[in-house]
């Protein structure tokens, strides 16, 4: 099946897009408005884009009334937010973190999830997260309709004492158990069932390539 963009709804492009595009991480965002009200939900529409200098990007949808979501709200009044990653612990909480709720709720509070404060940005993050990435608006971006292209810096990381090898440097991304989207409404994917592919031999790919441009020359 071929699909041309310009002939399909809106709902349609949207199918097509998360039922095809998997796994994606989740952005477990929280951010806090001008009065220090504290808003947490996710995003799967998400991902780090460079690490020199370090970026994040969340694609924001708006309200089904047309109105901002209150994370783009947010940001746009705090130029701040922390994205915090999703373990298959937390997964129920982000869940119910996903209802469209008025501006007004406090969604940690209202599921029972613990925040503490962050070392540079104004916004807490979640104590549950496995790790959690503090962001500082770099630019958003309008793309028509109340659709929202936030790009963030990150500032900094915190990671679980448990998820991180001093000794070797590295995160135990394995440890952290995180989850990602799936398709449809309500599927998700664990990241516990891996396979490893060792990264190529760049200077034996070009001697290979070379050897059959030669091979070819020959003929």
């Amino acid at each position: 099946m071929d699909f041309d963009f310009s002939e399909l709804s809106r709902r349609a492009i949207y199918r097509l897009l998360v039922d095809t595009v998997v796994p994606r991480p989740i952005a477990f965002v929280t951010t806090v408005n001008e009065s220090g009200g504290r808003n947490a939900a996710p995003f799967s529409f998400f991902n780090v884009m460079g690490h020199d200098p370090p970026i994040v990007v969340l694609g924001l949808e708006q309200r089904r009334d047309g109105r901002l979501k209150d994370t783009a709200a947010n940001v746009r009044a705090t130029h701040a937010f922390v994205v915090n990653l999703v373990s298959e612990e937390l997964a129920q909480a982000m869940n119910l973190c996903s209802a469209d709720l008025e501006p007004w709720v406090d969604e940690p509070a209202l599921v029972g999830l613990e925040m503490v404060p962050s070392t540079r940005v104004s916004v807490p993050r979640l104590a549950a997260a496995p790790a959690s990435l503090e962001c500082e608006e770099m630019m958003s971006i309008g793309l028509g309709e109340g659709r929202t292209l936030v790009v963030g810096k990150v500032l900094a990381l915190h990671v679980e004492d448990r998820y991180y090898d001093r000794a070797g440097e590295r995160v135990r991304t394995a440890d952290m158990h995180l989850v990602a989207r799936m398709h449809g409404s309500g599927w998700y994917a664990r990241t516990s069932d891996l396979f490893l592919l060792e990264r190529p031999d760049a200077a034996a790919l070009a001697a290979a390539a070379e050897q059959d441009r030669g091979d070819v020359e020959d003929r």
